[in-house]
């Protein structure tokens, strides 16, 4: 696992010089975003079932039950907290901001101290494994460093392939997380250090590597949930036309907070709670409360997903369904593209379950080709551009198209409505 970690390593500094952002992300569209999203958020759900299962196997009947109250409550304080910004006029506003960004960690303090409380405090209960001394948690190991150099050179090459398959899982889950949370909903106006990123990420997983430990980054996009705490309201002029005249408007505008304060608080917390004498307190908590942050984190990712919304039209009466642009007939290309996305987010999950789980990266890549040559053959182009369009930057694969055909205005934007050229019926 070292020398993967470290190939891996390389890989990503290799990504970061050639810039590789820059011409793999332009392929991509929100299809395949917002499926990795949804498979994040059903990954986080499942790892928090599957907590609460080793709790009814190892606790006590009583105790078990307090373990389902605890995740659940730890989710719904959470997600409480986590509407404080809209308290207004409750509180001073950093008091609002600061309970929506830190709305997870005070529901956890919460529900750590709870079962210590009267008589739940005579309950067993399952807490995180943390090591009580500064030394390799593994018994078979005395120092902190792998030995890597005795591995023989035949493995060495061999751990390329993992190496390329976790460098592959981690940058698409880095680009992906980066794109999410700087979509223009969160109106960002600093741009993203993608290749900085990609080289810190490539220096600690070779690190994680060299010191046997697992990866620090894998399917834990925490930055969309960071950008939703960090949002606000404040005042935008915009100058209008009025009859000739040019007038400014005030309007408000929703933004997320850029700054620097909140990443390094959260990177020194963690600094803090794995060293010792905090690691003893980091051990008081209840794997209970570890599957609520896993819920909480899994509809935290659902609940801004464009395909969440689609779903519910599915369950919506044809006669209550917002309007479609005037070129759209009927949602039923909207439906079809919106199960089609849930039934391959259901398959790629399927197959992290079994042993063929270490590709699933490759399956999430192969989205970008499906959706560029097929989709666009079975799909009307005026459907896809109704809910589809580049990840990284304006516009759709289908408006580019009709851009190099001569179609839409370049100065507008505008397509006309062409006639189907569909494959399919859909």
């Amino acid at each position: 696992m070292a020398w993967s970690l470290i190939h891996a390593g390389w890989m990503h500094l290799l990504l970061a010089l050639i810039n590789a952002h820059d011409w793999t992300m332009r392929y991509v569209t929100t299809f395949s975003t917002e499926v990795f999203s949804l498979l994040n958020s059903i990954i986080y759900f499942h790892k928090a079932i599957q907590e609460l299962q080793r709790a009814h196997d190892n606790l006590s009947f009583a105790a078990f039950l307090y373990a389902i109250i605890g995740s659940i409550g730890t989710t719904l304080v959470a997600i409480f907290l986590s509407t404080a910004e809209k308290w207004k006029p409750l509180l001073h506003p950093y008091i609002r901001m600061g309970l929506t960004e830190y709305a997870a960690a005070i529901s956890i303090i919460i529900f750590i101290g709870m079962p210590h409380v009267g008589e739940l405090a005579s309950l067993d209960r399952s807490t995180l494994h943390v090591s009580t001394s500064f030394k390799p948690s593994s018994p078979d190991r005395t120092q902190f460093f792998v030995q890597f150099w005795h591995l023989p050179v035949g493995w060495i090459f061999a751990a390329i392939i993992p190496g390329f398959i976790i460098t592959v899982l981690f940058f698409f889950d880095h680009e992906v997380s980066s794109i999410i949370c700087t979509i223009d909903r969160y109106g960002t106006r600093k741009p993203t250090g993608f290749a900085w990123d990609i080289v810190l990420l490539g220096m600690t997983t070779a690190l994680c590597g060299i010191l046997g430990i697992p990866p620090a980054n894998g399917l834990l996009p925490q930055a969309p949930l960071h950008s939703e705490s960090l949002m606000h309201t404040e005042k935008e002029e915009i100058l209008i036309s009025v009859d000739g005249e040019e007038k400014v408007e005030h309007r408000n505008v929703r933004r997320v907070h850029e700054q620097r304060w909140s990443a390094f608080l959260h990177a020194g917390a963690i600094l803090v709670f794995v060293s010792p004498p905090f690691q003893h307190v980091l051990g008081l908590t209840p794997t209970s409360v570890l599957a609520g942050l896993f819920m909480f984190m899994g509809e935290q990712s659902l609940s801004v997903n464009p395909i969440l919304y689609r779903f519910f039209y599915l369950l919506t009466p044809p006669s209550e369904l917002p309007k479609l642009p005037a070129e759209i007939k009927s949602y039923r290309g909207v439906h079809a593209y919106t199960l089609v996305q849930i039934v391959i987010t259901i398959v790629i999950f399927v197959v992290t379950l079994t042993i063929a789980a270490p590709v699933f990266p490759v399956l999430i890549i192969i989205l970008v080709p499906i959706r560029l040559l097929l989709m666009n053959r079975l799909w009307d182009r005026k459907v896809l551009r109704f809910v589809d369009a580049w990840a990284c930057r304006k516009g759709s694969p289908e408006d580019d198209k009709d851009l190099l055909a001569g179609e839409v205005d370049e100065k507008t934007g505008a397509a006309p409505r062409l006639p189907d050229e569909t494959i399919g019926d859909v």
